[in-house]
């Protein structure tokens, strides 16, 4: 299942059954996991770590050294969970001594020429977009889609099931449930349709809506949305998910449509 022209450095731990195309790289410190696809002149550098039935497309980079000057050559790695589709062309970069990983959950897609920067953690069942760039250190939760050509900055956090229109510029948290769009990018709705697709009820998506409701479009500032929202909204996993995540957040959270975009503090 490897072919002869592919180089696979003697050191590499290659599982069953994994396929490897001719030009394929494989430099010394991989592991690739059962049933896994390396298409034709991928390179997979020192520090992978490539989860079982994953899909690496023609062009892609793994466990690149970080484009990031603080980086002073420290042992770190790159994880990518099982199977994940990586398309042709990706680059995806390896940790720093900030957080010693790069980190991709299981089941998602990451299209063509995407660029994952040193310290990301991606959930699971996640979709990056074309050319899709993602900075250092930025986080995406679980089932979240961020639409083609977007720019994400770094330290920037997307929420777990929300979706990011194409061409965005991220400069600000995006929570989770939530759809974002326009620009300067806002809060536009929350994504009712990827969460009946995932099995959420009209229950647990009226009261989702009911939450970003305080937040969004009673007037409050954030601080005065999240001590109302404990107080007259019953706790929920999905409600207390939006206000650990508000509350948690350094850079602020998307604004209102028609709210000032200025970057001073929310409160």
């Amino acid at each position: 299942m490897i072919q002869p022209l592919a180089y696979i450095h003697p050191e590499a731990k290659i599982a069953h059954n994994v396929v490897i195309e001719p030009f394929a790289i494989i430099h010394k410190d991989v592991e690739i996991g059962e049933g896994s696809w390396i298409g034709s002149h991928a390179v997979i550098n020192e520090g992978s770590r490539i989860g079982k039935n994953c899909k690496i497309f023609s062009g892609a980079v793994i466990s690149s050294i970080p484009q990031d000057l603080k980086f002073k050559g420290e042992y770190t790695l790159t994880y990518i969970g099982d199977n994940t589709t990586i398309r042709e062309y990706v680059t995806i970069s390896r940790g720093t001594e900030e957080y010693w990983k790069t980190e991709i959950g299981a089941n998602c897609l990451i299209m063509a020429y995407a660029h994952v920067a040193h310290d990301c953690r991606i959930g699971n069942n996640c979709i990056i977009g074309n050319t899709v760039q993602l900075a250092g250190h930025v986080h995406i939760g679980d089932w979240a889609i961020v639409s083609a050509a977007s720019l994400i900055h770094q330290f920037s956090k997307i929420g777990a099931h929300a979706m990011v229109s194409g061409a965005s510029l991220v400069r600000k948290d995006v929570p989770p449930f939530t759809k974002a769009a326009r620009e300067p990018l806002s809060y536009a709705g929350v994504n009712s349709i990827g969460l009946r697709r995932r099995g959420y009820s009209n229950q647990q998506i009226n009261e989702i809506q009911e939450v970003y409701r305080y937040i969004y479009l009673r007037g409050l500032n954030n601080t005065e949305a999240l001590e109302q929202i404990e107080i007259e909204l019953p706790s929920s996993i999905e409600r207390d998910e939006i206000v650990n995540f508000i509350r948690n957040s350094e850079r602020g959270i998307i604004k209102a449509p028609n709210s000032s975009h200025s970057d001073a503090s929310d409160d």
